[in-house]
């Protein structure tokens, strides 16, 4: 997904900058950068690989050397950035968190224009400068921001640092969140507000969508107000998001024990204990074990934080080690048990296939897996999450092209849980993933579980049903 820390201060600013941005190590495995802004040494930037290694180790030597009141942070899964822009509205760096769908379509725009790109992205156009393009066409940062959010298919929010202010602008449709945040000295605005907590921050203002938002020491003003039309993304709450932050004043964890509590209350099955996978499948298994009143176990742990998510490596056999390695079963708590799993969701079920395979060695008798979302059927649009080289890579699509033999299905059938082409798919994914039973959440339960109006969320993963492609 990615996610970005920027902080304006009376007082130096790194080290706000330099934890700020580690707290969202869990939003990316691809890039890290940052920049920073002092009078005395102009602009300073460092971008490093997070492929081989962490944050906080790739940048504490980078962070030692640099001064500044004002910075941005970021972690991305895709581009290197910060960028530093030289233009007719002057230095500032920039960074973003995108999926730009029509990326092609802008570049040739600019390359008729005999515009060069002087930035690539894993062999191609870096988006974030094409942002920075699109943002320098017009007079005024506010003007190029809203030229950003009326060229580009997808999403796109901004973070904006010049030597005299940072400017945060969300994604016309709020997909992704940006959160001000207040101390003493100065103000921040974050992805996630779980790294406001350790640094002294508390939430101050939710930017909406759309909302351009200047800010500095001092104070916030806003330059463009926020729009009518909202649609973040459901799945921050379900398993992006860590679970001590807020987005639109809910709270992540909190949402997940109500998922949990949700599947216990359409369940029936009885077992020895509850479990959640690690790490966000948790939250949604205190919920189950608390409703359900079965008790609450740890029957395999994570070994470490250091394995990526399993989903995100493109090449089969890395995703394949990744989900073997990263949990470890207990076979004291396993051998002649059933169990009742709960994970955030399964994508191509990749990590989950292993876990089984796992814990019927260790001796486990039934495995019942509850799903905290409904079956993701449609690839993402917004977020890079689900990418794929092909859609059949996704667990539902594989399920539907084994029923059906072709990639050209009626899916809306199968997000109906109440058709018999939905309940097959289950099965059949059940069957592949040789689990005891399988449920997944009722899409209704899981917007009741968040607490925000169905059209304020993007579903689309779900149900197919976004706009503003």
């Amino acid at each position: 997904m990615s996610g970005f820390f920027g902080a304006t201060l009376k007082s130096d600013c790194v080290t706000d900058v330099f934890y700020g941005t580690d707290y969202h190590s869990h939003l990316g495995t691809k890039r890290g950068g940052v920049s920073f802004f002092s009078k005395e040494k102009g602009y300073q930037r460092a971008i490093h690989s997070l492929e081989d290694g962490y944050f906080r180790n790739k940048f504490e030597s980078d962070v030692n050397g640099f001064s500044g009141n004002s910075g941005i942070g970021v972690i991305s899964d895709t581009e290197a950035q910060p960028l530093v822009i030289f233009s007719h509205l002057g230095r500032f760096a920039v960074s973003t968190v995108a999926k730009i769908n029509n990326i092609d379509e802008l570049a040739e725009r600019f390359l008729k224009q005999s515009k060069m790109f002087s930035e690539t992205s894993q062999g191609g156009i870096n988006p974030t400068e094409l942002v920075a393009m699109l943002i320098c066409e017009k007079a005024s940062f506010k003007e190029g921001i809203e030229n950003v959010y009326n060229s580009i298919k997808g999403s796109c929010s901004i973070l904006i640092m010049n030597e005299e202010k940072i400017i945060a602008a969300r994604d016309k449709y709020g997909r992704t969140p940006i959160v001000i945040g207040k101390k003493e000295d100065g103000y921040c605005a974050v992805s996630e507000t779980s790294s406001f907590e350790n640094l002294g921050y508390s939430i101050e203002k939710y930017i909406g969508p759309g909302e351009i938002v200047e800010i500095t020491p001092d104070r916030y003003e806003i330059l463009k107000p926020a729009e009518e039309k909202m649609q973040i993304c459901a799945f921050l709450w379900v398993y992006y998001g860590y679970p001590p932050s807020f987005y639109e004043g809910i709270n992540v964890d909190e949402s997940r024990y109500h998922c949990g509590e949700k599947l216990a209350e359409h369940d029936d099955i009885d077992a020895d204990f509850v479990a959640g996978i690690p790490d966000s499948g948790v939250g949604h298994a205190l919920g189950y074990s608390n409703k359900s009143g079965i008790p609450k176990m740890r029957p395999y742990a994570k070994y470490t934080p250091t394995w990526p998510r399993s989903f995100m490596p493109q090449n089969q056999n890395m995703r394949e080690l990744v989900a073997k390695m990263k949990l470890i079963p207990n076979s004291a708590l396993i051998k002649g048990k059933s169990g009742i799993f709960l994970d955030d969701s399964i994508v191509r079920g990749t990590q989950l296939k292993d876990n089984v395979k796992d814990l019927q060695a260790a001796g486990i008798l039934e495995m019942h897996m509850r799903i905290a979302c409904p079956p993701l059927t449609y690839p993402c649009e917004f977020l890079n999450f689900s990418r794929s080289r092909t859609k059949l890579e996704l667990a539902t699509r594989k399920a539907i092209f084994e029923l059906e033999g072709t990639e050209d299905a009626d899916f809306s059938k199968y997000a109906d849980p109440e058709t018999p082409e939905y309940k097959k798919m289950v099965e059949q994914i059940r069957k592949d993933l040789g689990l005891t039973t399988l449920k997944f959440q009722k899409l209704d339960d899981l917007i009741e579980a968040i607490g925000l109006p169905k059209e304020k969320l993007c579903t689309h993963c779900w149900d197919g049903s976004s706009y503003g492609h």
